[in-house]
């Protein structure tokens, strides 16, 4: 399995980070977890691109985490690809109909397939999935693919996730801020490390990073280390993980 990091931003994006997407490939399967601006880019630059995504798997509705969705469908649509699969929490439905409402032209251009999802078990694009429900201000869901991979989506750290991830030999989980920031809905690195202490992790990729972040990187390892002792590192955009 591959994991690639295209976007590993916020909804304030930096010129070295784009908004959230994640690329899942592995034994011909190929999977976009999100699609926040700029992850059309990042799929052209790092050699996969948008003719070879055929499924898209949203964890929420926030608009950093789908602004190039319907970019992604015009896309597709000029490069002459057929369909694409959309699928997300419930709403996903009602979200892009009122998308393609705005942007009718695209009505029709591709053959689109909606599918809205629970927490729980399902597959997507060949992928055995689990879904867990996240602290976030929205409906979000975190996603554990084929057992290995575990993407948080947005969420405070909590012992119900990090027991979600146990054993993952990936985890990327949120991590917006540093320490000194009061925030609701994103970790800081003390209550991520308080959430992953004493868990089974193989690595822990952080991400969903704010501008706060940058120049901090450090202190927030050490904060987490405090805490937790697994092998932790900031995610960056186009940075690929492999799986055994």
């Amino acid at each position: 399995m591959r994991v690639t990091f295209l976007g590993t931003g916020s909804a304030m994006p930096t010129g070295e980070r784009f908004q959230t997407g994640i690329l899942v490939q592995d034994d011909g399967r190929t999977l976009l977890v999100d699609c926040g601006s700029g992850v059309l880019h990042r799929l052209q630059q790092s050699g996969v691109g948008y003719e070879n995504v055929s499924t898209v798997l949203l964890t929420h509705h926030h608009l950093d985490h789908i602004s190039d969705l319907m970019p992604l469908v015009k896309a597709r649509w000029l490069a002459g690809e057929e369909h694409l699969e959309i699928v997300g929490p419930q709403g996903t439905k009602g979200l892009v109909d009122d998308l393609l409402s705005v942007h009718d032209y695209l009505e029709g251009r591709i053959d689109l397939r909606i599918r809205e999802v629970h927490e729980g078990e399902f597959s997507v694009a060949g992928f055995d999935v689990a879904a867990y429900e996240t602290r976030h201000s929205v409906p979000c869901l975190a996603y554990r693919f084929d057992d290995r991979f575990t993407f948080s989506g947005d969420s405070e750290a909590f012992g119900g996730l990090a027991n979600f991830a146990e054993e993952s030999a990936i985890l990327a989980h949120d991590c917006s801020f540093p320490d000194d920031v009061d925030v609701s809905n994103h970790p800081t690195p003390e209550t991520l490390g308080k959430a992953l202490s004493g868990r089974d992790i193989g690595r822990v990729y952080l991400t969903h990073c704010y501008p706060h972040t940058d120049g901090r990187h450090e202190e927030m390892l050490e904060s987490i280390g405090a805490h937790y002792d697994g092998d932790v590192r900031f995610a960056e955009d186009l940075t690929t993980v492999s799986i055994e």
